[in-house]
């Protein structure tokens, strides 16, 4: 989809032709003189546009407006949040198999938060996936004009708003593939085409080098398969070289059985979304392509299977990771942990400012957070604030939670220096302790986006979190420096 931002008031979007006009109407509105705008007071003063944020009122070839069907919604102040309702209510109140063009117009300035609010709203009500699809129904919508009289000055906010989409979109299409069509492989395929992109270069590591690597944990999780496991690691270089990059580690897990701790039968399709950590580094790395900030970053993906053969590690297993520490593997379905301190450890060699390690980690912090925030862990004090704010000004927000040492308690094994599990209270927490034992050397935050990553039921589909995130927090630390 085509994303164009223009300086146009109401009077010009009248004569625009188009299959919708959205017309984003704040509490304070103040009719003009031209027809629209009196259509939009007139719709006010009878209360058949209420207040209400995401209340609408739908027209069809209305006299006022040169497009085939006008929707006025209204948006409250006008805040991101706002925006995001209205849009997403005012695009399902106009959706049709002909719907090609929209103009968005915002009936008041707009600010920077709430333009690009309404950019990944739109986007995320018309994504459509076709790939696996026999008679596939893409995207109908092929151009979205964006208008506000004060275009001028939103500018860069709506070019990070497209490149954030395009991320977004890149991460749903591969967490949203079945696990036949996203292999490792695969996986790595897709991260070398993003070294097409200037700036952005691709390295993929197969089992002999991992071995090399003496990655003992992730090669006991990749073992139970007969496919072969990656280990990708990708660089954007927009900075000097002497310049430390922010790491950010991705869980590839592209299907999880739970290996010999199998799960339930029911909804274990859903685990082919077990890769969505990977799938928003990948996301990460397209919007760091369009946008082209003068920052380093490095993307590292473990990508394997998690499956049962006769090779498949078994509870009780002690595993040597890239660490030295031995695990001792109580559940093969806390696999997730044990990919990921390899690639922690890993991440040292980059001496990064920072990393950042996102994962479908735990089922806990569903419970605990359902699908609204994803779970944010880290013992570096401006590390979590800068996180936090830049969830929520992308509308990805997370929520942070305790790192206390009593929780370490849970971990301890017998027979290794620690088990892979801690029991099933806070079971969020003891993982994220579990991966803290790796990160030492840098300062570190876990996301655990298993309740964010992706939809189930009707809507079940992947949502391309937290690629909103990870940019505004990436692009907050170019400026900064």
């Amino acid at each position: 989809m085509n994303f164009e931002l223009q300086s146009m008031d109401l009077v010009a979007v009248a004569d625009e032709k188009c299959d919708a006009l959205l017309v984003l109407v704040p509490k304070a509105f103040k009719a003009a003189k031209d027809d629209l705008s009196q259509l939009v007071g007139v719709a006010l003063k009878a209360g058949d546009l209420e207040a209400s944020v995401g209340k609408t009122v739908s027209l069809y070839r209305p006299l006022q407006a040169a497009a085939v069907r006008v929707v006025l919604c209204s948006v409250g102040e006008g805040t991101a949040r706002q925006v995001r309702t209205a849009v997403l209510a005012a695009i399902g109140a106009c959706k049709s198999p002909g719907l090609k063009k929209v103009v968005l117009c915002f009936a008041a300035p707009a600010t920077q938060d709430a333009v690009r609010a309404a950019v990944v709203a739109l986007a995320d009500a018309t994504y459509s996936y076709t790939t696996t699809k026999s008679k596939p129904q893409p995207r109908s919508l092929q151009k979205a004009l964006i208008a506000a009289g004060n275009a001028s000055d939103l500018r860069d906010s709506f070019n990070r708003a497209v490149a954030i989409v395009a991320g977004v979109e890149l991460a749903k299409e591969w967490a949203n593939r079945p696990a036949n069509h996203a292999t490792p492989t695969l996986l790595a395929g897709a991260a070398k085409a993003l070294a097409s992109h200037p700036k952005i270069s691709c390295e993929v590591l197969g089992p002999r080098e991992v071995a090399k690597l003496s990655m003992g944990a992730f090669l006991a999780v990749a073992q139970g398969s007969d496919e072969a496991l990656r280990f990708v690691v990708l660089r954007y270089n927009g900075a000097a070289k002497t310049k430390a990059p922010t790491v950010i580690v991705g869980k590839g897990i592209t299907f999880d059985s739970g290996g010999i701790s199998i799960k339930p039968a029911a909804e274990m399709d859903e685990m082919k979304f077990d890769m969505s950590g990977a799938a928003s580094v990948l996301g990460t790395f397209k919007a760091l392509a369009l946008l082209k900030p003068a920052i380093n970053v490095v993307g590292l993906i473990p990508a394997c299977e998690n499956l049962i053969n006769g090779r498949a590690v078994k509870p009780g297993d002690v595993v040597t990771s890239m660490s030295g520490q031995t695990i001792e593997i109580l559940n093969t379905d806390a696999e997730g942990r044990l990919v990921l301190c390899d690639a922690l450890t890993y991440a040292e060699r980059f001496k990064p400012l920072a990393v950042i390690d996102i994962a479908t980690l735990t089922g806990a912090c569903v419970v605990a957070l359902g699908a609204v925030r994803s779970g944010m862990f880290s013992d570096n004090e401006p590390l979590a604030q800068a996180l936090s704010a830049a969830g929520e000004r992308a509308q990805d927000t997370c929520w942070r939670l305790p790192l206390d040492e009593d929780y370490v308690e849970g971990l301890k094994s017998n027979f290794a220096d620690v088990a892979n599990i801690g029991g099933r209270a806070g079971g969020a927490i003891t993982a994220a302790k579990f991966l803290q034992r790796f990160t030492e050397k840098f300062p570190w935050a876990h996301l655990d986006i298993a309740g964010s990553a992706w939809k189930s039921g009707a809507s079940k589909g992947a949502t391309g979190r937290p690629v909103g995130l990870l940019v505004e927090y990436l692009l907050a630390q170019s400026t900064s420096k």
